[in-house]
């Protein structure tokens, strides 16, 4: 079965990143622009990880990573937190809220993907 990979950030030049980085593995990406919206993608697709901006309009990533785990039916999806530099103060904070890990923003394809196969396995697409 293909995993699933939720990319909720508000920046589509992120979204579009993370698409591009993907594009090369055997999985489904789908996409929110803020946390409130998260949950409906979260809904519908039940995604395998979720990367999550820390800031975003509406419902940022900290709230949403808060709802998220308190929630039992979606606690363990495992998320990775998409972060910058100016995050730093929440950064130490996250992985006691449930978050697997964090990529610092601006990010390369190598690290993104070598976050998220920490996480869960990916396949190449077969050709």
């Amino acid at each position: 079965m293909r995993p699933t990979i939720l990319t909720v950030d508000d920046a589509r030049t992120v979204r579009l990143i993370v698409q591009k980085s993907l594009s090369a593995f055997d999985c489904n990406v789908t996409e929110a622009t803020n946390g409130y919206n998260a949950f409906f993608a979260i809904e519908s697709t039940r995604p395998d990880l979720i990367l999550l901006d820390i800031s975003m309009p509406i419902m940022g990533g900290v709230e949403t990573l808060s709802r998220l785990k308190s929630t039992p039916e979606l606690a363990a999806i495992p998320v990775i937190m998409l972060t910058s530099r100016a995050d730093h103060i929440v950064i130490p904070q996250l992985a006691g809220m449930g978050a697997r890990g964090n990529v610092m923003k601006p990010f390369n394809e190598i690290d993104l993907l070598r976050k998220i196969g920490d996480v869960i396995k990916l396949k190449p697409v077969k050709t």
